[in-house]
């Protein structure tokens, strides 16, 4: 609210300072005869500009605030004048000559206070105001018929007329004589280095010009006689007389500068050759704003749709036809016209009057199509009012080129998305259509093969867009195309054309193999222990989203009685896996076989589909049928009648596999010397990699004294289950050498199916020893003696206690399996 009150303060003084500040009235007075130097007087209200000298402040102007004289008052800006804060002060030094210095200035403008000496500076004490600007000169070389075309920095022909023009902010000085004006003068530069101010007939010096806020022109600048080079041009203050006090100071104008050239009109081309359905550009240099005619000469032998053509709407171009001609040169006979013209009869877009800009210049382009004729063309351009005048330069349109490739090894699986891809230089599109084994003979489309490619219907091609690197991709789905098995040939073209049409355009084939999509797959055993994983593994060409895997066996149709079909996806490069029947579940299915299908969709959707709810297979051109009211092995039949129904595309897998009861088998392991290494090994119906843990003990059970070594042993490892040619095999290595002569149990048991053990003995002898061979020494001897060895029989060592008990326990078992039987 306070900054609100301040504003409105500020803005009511201001208008205040407005309404009492007299209208400025800067006057002149002419040097006097004592001193010869002439003064500008200012009055209240008046604008000064850095720089200027001889400045007097007129005292009766000046009346305002408290008495005082001006020489030694101030100068103030206020940045806040409610509060008198100001960011600079000048002192007038003297009022009757003061010079404004642009080091007191800097940048600071707008309104200053004036202060008479020994006043305070603040707001209500000033003698009035002044308005300090920086002198700024602007300079500009343009057409004199349309001055708003500058043409700084341009070329121009020596027959253009100029003008310069000069705009100031001195607008101090308007309401002077235009004697008592500040003075200036425009210096050219010549392409020699010399420099002048009379230029093109004109004067161009003090006793010409005058800076006094307006825009001055110095017209009809003529250049005819002038010799081509650059020209530069400034406006420069004069050191004598009104406004001599700005010489020197930095306040000169910019520079401008144009060149002047020898050629009355030429044409040139951006390219020498172009690749058809590319684009080219002329441009013309003649004139400033000047009409000329643009045309393709004609070419005997070719349609109008082959020649390049202008492109439509750009400035200064106006498309016409050859009907437009006589409007262009009415004074000629017609016989001249026809001789003179070669333009394209009644033909759009091959020729255009294009007006030149400011700089005599102007920049027309030309497109090109896949129809434009493969050749060299005449481009003219050409004087509307003398058509002896002209220039012409030669394009040359050149056919491009259009590559194929597609990605991977060119053999592909029906149901494949194959990437098709390559570069075309030809036209800004690329056309795709297909042959092979009874298409249409010229062509087929590539998404619809029922439909022909036809070269005056664009859309019965695929249709890809040229990028502007020119390549072009498209990933063709080979799914849903209704397309056999077999070789094809794609065709990628520069425009729709078909195969009995490739004459005038570009063009790359490639061939294709396309394959019907199969599946394959295998079980991880062909007999599973309950409790163990049920594993599928397998692969399906076509590139199928998913596979969907059926299992039934006794009262199991997927999930008990109910029926349940599983969806696997596919991977990339083609695989799948199936483990959803896990250790859990295996273990609660009944042993007996069990049958597998694996359903591959082929191009489409799945053509067989489950009414899990109800228990009903249903399909488009089949017979539904309750699967569950079916025995397993009717069912899964059933299920394969259906996908071989011709109404089908889906192909499938069938397998089989078994549930047994876990089972592990010892081979027999016999006696075993004491302090032998020897191998424990069976079969087993678990599955390959599952681990089992074996542990040997002996069956020793004898009290030992305090001194005495216990007579305790065993033995523990772990092995897993390893793929046999028959049964699933393993074996485990035994270091024996603390083993003691005894009887000793072998306990197998399934780490991850713990339902699985098994349980053996055998017994470790005493090791035999080995019979050392009598070596006789050689001797002589005179008396032989013969002597008889006694050797002592080796005692019988009966079983331990253990090994009683243990073949104890085992005729009870032996008992149990007759008495079973």
């Amino acid at each position: 609210m306070k900054s609100m009150t301040k504003l409105m303060v500020v803005a009511m003084l201001l208008v205040a300072a407005l309404v009492v500040a007299p209208v400025a009235a800067r006057t002149y007075v002419g040097p006097s005869d004592t001193d010869g130097i002439g003064v500008y007087n200012i009055s209240n209200g008046d604008t000064i500009y850095v720089g200027e000298q001889h400045l007097e402040f007129n005292e009766s102007s000046f009346d305002r605030g408290p008495a005082g004289i001006l020489s030694g008052g101030q100068l103030v800006h206020f940045t806040d004048i409610t509060a008198s804060a100001n960011d600079v002060s000048i002192t007038i030094t003297d009022a009757s000559d003061f010079e404004l210095k642009s080091s007191d200035v800097g940048t600071v403008t707008g309104t200053y206070y004036v202060f008479k000496a020994g006043v305070p500076t603040v707001y209500g004490n000033e003698a009035g105001t002044v308005s300090v600007q920086i002198p700024k000169v602007g300079l500009d070389v343009v057409l004199n018929d349309t001055p708003i075309d500058s043409v700084n920095g341009k070329s121009i022909a020596r027959t253009t007329k100029l003008a310069f023009k000069l705009t100031t902010n001195l607008a101090g000085f308007s309401g002077l004589n235009f004697n008592d004006q500040p003075r200036m003068k425009i210096e050219v530069t010549l392409p020699s280095g010399g420099k002048t101010t009379e230029f093109g007939g004109k004067s161009m010096d003090y006793n010409m010009l005058r800076a006094n806020g307006t825009t001055v022109y110095v017209n009809d600048v003529n250049l005819t006689g002038y010799e081509a080079g650059t020209y530069t041009a400034q406006a420069k203050w004069y050191d004598q007389g009104p406004g001599a006090s700005f010489y020197g100071k930095g306040f000169d104008s910019n520079t401008v500068t144009f060149d002047v050239t020898t050629k009355a009109l030429s044409l040139t081309a951006n390219k020498d050759s172009v690749v058809r359905g590319k684009s080219f550009s002329v441009t013309i240099a003649g004139e400033s704003k000047t009409d000329y005619l643009l045309f393709v000469k004609e070419v005997s032998s070719i349609t109008p749709n082959e020649y390049p053509l202008v492109a439509p709407g750009q400035p200064g171009v106006k498309n016409t036809t050859s009907a437009d001609y006589d409007l262009f040169f009415p004074a000629l006979p017609i016989d001249v016209k026809n001789t003179v013209k070669g333009i394209v009869p009644d033909k759009d877009y091959t020729q255009a009057v294009v007006q030149t800009d400011a700089s005599g210049t102007r920049t027309v382009q030309f497109n090109t199509t896949p129809q434009t004729k493969d050749r060299q063309f005449t481009i003219r351009v050409q004087d509307l009012v003398d058509p002896t005048k002209y220039d012409e330069v030669k394009v040359k349109v050149e056919k491009g080129a259009v590559t194929i490739t597609a990605s991977g090894t060119g053999v592909y699986y029906i149901g494949e998305e194959i990437t098709l891809e390559g570069t075309c230089t030809d036209s800004d599109d690329i056309y795709l259509f297909i042959t092979g084994p009874n298409l249409p003979p010229n062509g087929a489309n590539l998404d619809d093969p029922t439909v022909p490619a036809d070269s005056t219907k664009p859309n019965t091609f695929h249709h890809v867009e040229v990028e502007t690197d020119d390549t072009w991709s498209y990933k063709w789905n080979t799914a849903g195309l209704n397309l056999d098995a077999g070789g094809y040939t794609i065709y990628a073209v520069s425009a729709p054309a078909t195969k009995d049409d490739l004459s005038n355009v570009e063009y790359d084939t490639i061939a294709v193999q396309l394959r019907s999509g199969f599946i394959s797959a295998t079980t991880s055993g062909a007999t599973i222990a309950k409790g163990d994983d049920l594993i599928l593994t397998g692969t399906a060409q076509g590139d199928p989203d998913n596979v969907r895997v059926w299992v039934f066996g006794k009262n199991f149709f997927g999930n008990g009685r109910n029926l349940a079909t599983y969806d696997v996806s596919v991977e990339d490069d083609g695989t799948f896996v199936f483990d959803d029947l896990d250790s859990a579940a295996t273990r609660n299915l009944a042993s007996g076989q069990y049958f597998v299908i694996i359903q591959h969709p082929m191009t489409n959707d799945f053509g067989v589909h489950a009414d899990t709810a109800n228990g009903v297979i249903y399909g488009e051109g089949i017979t539904n049928v309750t699967l569950t009211n079916l025995q397993a092995p009717a069912a899964a039949n059933a299920l394969i009648n259906a996908l071989d129904s011709p109404n089908i595309d889906d192909t499938y897998v069938k397998l089989t596999f078994i549930i047994e009861e876990p089972q592990i088998f010892i081979d027999p392991i016999g006696d075993v010397p004491a302090g032998s290494t020897f191998t424990i090994s069976g079969t087993t119906n678990l599955a390959v990699g599952d681990t089992l843990s074996i542990e040997v003990t002996s069956a020793a059970f004898t009290p030992t004294g305090k001194g005495e070594a216990a007579g305790f042993t065993s033995f523990g490892a772990t092995t897993q289950v390893k793929a046999g040619a028959g049964a699933n095999t393993w074996s485990v290595e035994i270091d024996g050498s603390s083993f003691k002569p005894d009887q000793y149990i072998v306990k197998v048991e399934c780490i991850e199916n713990t339902d699985a053990t098994a349980t053996t003995t055998f017994n470790v002898v005493e090791a035999r020893p080995t019979t050392q061979p009598t070596v006789s020494p050689t001797a002589t001897v005179t008396t032989t003696t013969t002597a008889t060895t006694t050797t002592e029989a080796t005692p019988t060592e009966s079983p331990g206690f253990g090994a009683l008990l243990a073949l104890a326990g085992l005729g009870a078992v032996a008992y149990l399996v007759l008495r079973r039987d």
